[in-house]
């Protein structure tokens, strides 16, 4: 799936691989994880980050794209396979300099309204997750049909970018939000504080996953 976000992103920005260093493989909980990230031309960052554990009965994606070169939300795809259930969280963070307009993925996200919803919880950075943000929970043997759900909105999110009109209040709000994970958590940020402590987790978020430094 991830191949096909990539994909997807790269039909209409081209993304050029950035050299991670020793980030590119990092163990954390029992999980091995594998890093990559990108500069999409016209766009921004992008960062990939793939982790199986428990003997691969357990897979997560993440795909997060921090768009610093147009007026967009901070995008962020976590898919969850684990003992034949399939999650899917893609969440839109208001890191926009202007109002943004989402009405296309709203549309989408009718579309498939048959898909069971999932309970997100409550989280400190609920007052800037934005309503186009999805959450489903569903059975292996549905997964077609939420990979098409995932494109169909990241499709319509790419097709939503204007010029910034703000860029440092872009940049500061796109910051306090990765600050606020590394300070407040989150579900994978406590994982690799524990594990590679925070100085080394502070550069993984900010220089590679979310580009921000």
């Amino acid at each position: 799936m991830i191949n096909k976000i990539l994909l997807r992103i790269k039909e209409k920005y081209p993304l050029t691989e950035l050299d991670v260093g020793d980030m590119t493989s990092l163990k954390a909980r029992g999980m091995k994880f594998t890093i990559s990230a990108y500069r999409a031309e016209g766009l921004g960052h992008v960062s990939v980050m793939s982790a199986v554990g428990f003997f691969g009965l357990m897979r997560m994606d993440t795909v997060i794209i921090n768009p610093t070169e147009l007026d967009m939300p901070l995008y962020s795809y976590d898919r969850i396979y684990a003992a034949g259930n399939d999650v899917l969280i893609t969440e839109l963070y208001d890191t926009t300099s202007s109002e943004w307009q989402g009405d296309g993925l709203d549309a989408v996200k009718a579309k498939y309204a048959d898909i069971t919803e999932r309970d997100p919880g409550e989280h400190w950075y609920d007052a800037i997750k934005l309503p186009s943000s999805i959450s489903k929970k569903g059975k292996k043997k549905g997964s077609a049909k939420m990979d098409a759900l995932a494109l169909e909105h990241l499709a319509a999110y790419l097709e939503t970018g204007t010029s910034v009109s703000n860029y440092q209040l872009k940049c500061d709000k796109t910051a306090a939000y990765v600050n606020g994970l590394l300070e407040k958590g989150g579900p994978s940020t406590d994982v690799f504080k524990k594990a590679l402590g925070v100085e080394k987790t502070t550069e993984l978020f900010h220089k590679v996953l979310f580009g921000t430094k």
